[in-house]
């Protein structure tokens, strides 16, 4: 139940892609439904477009996101081979989204997606999830007890025990961490208990690669109560009667064992690809990033709004949302917003985010102030399952709406460095920006002026890529 086999060194993850950055921010080309695979010079094979690709190894990293999920196919040197994404198919089930079924039609049909040619190259394979979305499975049936606690949802019912338990402002005091979840689920009096399993979404994804059911890595632990500083869970938690659910821990990266041997015939990996543990999608956007200083931050302009900067010191608070996770011997400091681009995009399409941003003066402060938010509820830089979105009132311009909505987001952002900082994490010196948003340059311009520091888009944005990197850093230490 306790401490991973080894330790990968996330610092050798950031290496330096050998391709040019093109115009759209990636190294080869993408596709929402097939990939067009890169070639290499001196190489055996042909491609799916009729060049040559080299006989070397390649690492598959997925990235299951709030809205949809991708892959990213890297060698050794970080150049992408190939990439595509996917939305997830809505099947609905007694009136709700079955979410079981639509990620996992969704990881085949991204293991369909990558290109045939490529695929008995492929030496490891990893896979990031959304923070605490929470699966529990029956052990022995292998099929869920009850649908599942996604990122965002909170179990107020579950926090008084919870706190009762844990120490003051732990990181598992929030309504949305996955120990309330799980408690929330155990006092509903829940059947075959004590056949049940925790797992996290990464988990669960990995698990059907691999099938060694009840394995999780740090990242995805820690809001279950794990502690990656001492590597173990804690006697508080240990002590509890649901603590047969919780699953064993490793490093994100570390292998966990070899891909099933259907699916290895099904898609033409070859015998030896190995799963390896995963991470968090915040994480591997950070990963991407390559923010390898202290001082240096990521903001994921995604769905939701996360922050992680990378600290010298470890800060938990739950009181605002704000815990740490480990990264070899420093920390990431940081938290998530549900503010974000689903605020965005329940107002304006694309098109219109595109052609609207274009008017936007990014050097004028709007004065609309908004919280912008999908629903009732807040997780950082405070944590509020009560409060409420405030988008009102609405201007006549579209413009002006969309100017004073961005710029509100920008505020939140700057209130969570200032909080960070009053916590005692390092400093804020440099913001990389990875997710959807970064491709909004009018929204940098106004968010480097609102934080008063310089913000510039990764060179890698897509937490596919950081799942990757680790998937790499698995095959380096298998």
């Amino acid at each position: 139940m306790l401490v991973s086999v080894h330790r990968p060194t996330f610092s050798s993850l950031f290496i330096n892609p050998l391709q040019p950055l093109q115009e759209n921010g990636h190294y080869g080309t993408v596709n929402k439904r097939r990939p067009t695979s890169m070639s290499l010079m001196g190489s055996s094979s042909k491609n799916g477009n009729g060049g040559q690709v080299s006989d070397q190894r390649l690492y598959l990293g997925m990235d299951f996101g709030t809205s949809g999920a991708r892959f990213a196919l890297i060698d050794k040197h970080g150049t992408i081979f190939s990439e595509a994404k996917r939305e997830y198919p809505k099947y609905i089930s007694e009136e709700t989204i079955d979410w079981i079924r639509s990620w996992k039609t969704t990881l085949f049909s991204l293991l369909e997606d990558v290109p045939v040619n490529l695929r008995p190259l492929i030496a490891s394979i990893s896979i990031d999830g959304t923070s605490a979305t929470t699966i529990i499975l029956d052990s022995n049936t292998e099929e869920p007890l009850w649908r599942p606690f996604l990122y965002n949802e909170s179990c107020p019912d579950a926090l008084p025990m919870v706190k009762s338990i844990a120490p003051a402002n732990h990181t598992v005091c929030s309504g949305t961490s996955t120990l309330c979840k799980l408690v929330s689920w155990w006092n509903i009096g829940g059947a075959n208990k004590t056949s049940a399993v925790l797992l996290h979404q990464a988990d669960w994804l990995l698990w059907l690669l691999h099938g060694k059911l009840g394995v999780s890595d740090y990242n995805n632990a820690l809001k279950v109560g794990y502690d990656p500083e001492v590597e173990s869970y804690p006697s508080w938690l240990l002590s509890q009667p649901y603590a047969q659910l919780l699953p064993s821990v490793k490093a994100p990266g570390a292998s966990i064992g070899i891909l099933k041997e259907d699916i290895r015939t099904k898609f033409g990996f070859p015998k030896d690809c190995v799963v390896c543990t995963g991470t968090t999608d915040s994480i591997a956007a950070f990963l991407a990033a390559r923010a390898t200083e202290p001082g240096k931050s990521v903001t994921s302009l995604g769905s939701t709004l996360a922050i992680k900067l990378l600290s010298t010191n470890r800060i938990e608070d739950a009181r605002f949302g704000v815990y740490s996770h480990r990264l070899d011997d420093k920390w990431l400091v940081g938290g998530a917003s549900n503010t974000g681009g689903a605020v965005l995009r329940q107002i304006f399409t694309d098109e219109q985010l595109e052609k609207l941003s274009d008017h936007i003066n990014p050097m004028e402060a709007s004065p609309l102030d908004y919280y912008p938010l999908q629903a009732v509820g807040e997780r950082f830089p405070l944590a509020d399952p009560e409060m409420a979105p405030r988008l009102h009132p609405r201007p006549q311009s579209d413009i002006e709406y969309l100017h004073g909505i961005l710029e509100s987001i920008a505020r939140i952002e700057a209130k969570a460095y200032r909080l960070l900082k009053d916590l005692g994490a390092t400093q804020v010196e440099e913001v990389f920006t990875a997710g959807g948003g970064a491709k909004n340059v009018k929204w940098i311009r106004i968010r480097e002026r609102v934080l008063g520091l310089p913000v510039r888009r990764a060179i890698q944005t897509e937490a596919a890529y950081g799942a990757a990197l680790l998937a790499l850093k698995g095959a380096q230490h298998n």
